[in-house]
């Protein structure tokens, strides 16, 4: 599938969005929720980031697959703001803990250029019990809304998961590309802020012909390691705390980027 970004962004800062309404943890007050949306986004695309990826981070509890239509309001509503605050930018979403479908809804609403699926094929018991992949829904889902710009990207032995039957890992990416039509495929550690395996990611790069990405626990001192990857996409490391969901850090951000560059230059 062509793309109009060419092989995709290589370097991808998260927007982890608070509590939205309906999740436990909500604040009661969804003006500021879309206000750290477009500041994380703006902040970003300042640093000299290619894209944004906005996700809803802060409703864990997650729920498995479907998530309910405020979310999906919320969400769309999220996703424009940093779409105006940083126009420039290549924007994703990822609606968590799996539920694909509202992603591309929310993409296609919000002219956002790609989606982010935690199992997109194959099945993993994760802290939300039994995930299973929904490519075969997906891909048509997009193909009926006219869509096929927007790109799909999919993890492969997601974070904080297990797989039902082990398989190399280059078997499952392969399937993930192939049969699962993936646009591109992203490789993580264990969880949320954990490096990726060097030994997954040859052998996932060795496997498929789409961008792969690293998509959690690089910070500037592993940047070199990852550079087999087509990119990264990059939380934690960019809050001054450190933790996934504080407000991102400008000269944190800025200065991931200039390394991330200069590594590849």
């Amino acid at each position: 599938m062509s793309s109009p970004h060419g092989r995709g962004p290589a370097l991808v800062g998260v927007v982890h969005l608070p509590p939205l309404p309906g999740s436990p943890r909500f604040s009661g007050s969804f003006s500021e929720v879309v206000a750290s949306a477009a500041r994380d986004a703006g902040t970003l695309a300042r640093a000299g980031f290619d894209a944004v990826l906005v996700e809803n981070f802060g409703d864990a509890p997650f729920m498995p697959d479907h998530v309910g239509p405020v979310t999906v309001a919320a969400m769309t509503a999220c996703v424009i703001a940093a779409r105006a605050a940083a126009p420039s930018v290549i924007l994703g979403v990822n609606v968590l803990r799996n539920d694909a479908e509202a992603a591309v809804a929310v993409a296609v609403a919000a002219g956002a250029d790609f989606v982010r699926i935690n199992v997109h094929t194959g099945a993993r018991v994760t802290d939300q019990g039994l995930i299973q992949g929904r490519a075969h829904e997906t891909v048509r889902l997009r193909r009926a809304l006219g869509a096929e710009r927007i790109r799909l990207f999919c993890d492969v032995d997601v974070k904080h998961s297990a797989p039902l039957g082990a398989r190399p890992i280059g078997e499952d990416a392969h399937d993930l590309a192939g049969r699962g039509m993936a646009d591109a495929v992203l490789v993580t550690g264990s969880g949320t802020g954990r490096g990726a395996a060097a030994r997954d990611l040859a052998e996932v790069v060795a496997a498929v012909d789409v961008p792969v990405y690293v998509a959690s626990g690089v910070t500037e001192a592993t940047i070199d390691d990852v550079r087999a990857a087509h990119g990264v996409i990059v939380g934690s490391c960019l809050r001054a705390s450190g933790r996934a969901g504080d407000p991102v850090d400008e000269a944190l951000a800025r200065r991931f980027a200039d390394a991330f560059r200069a590594s590849r230059a």
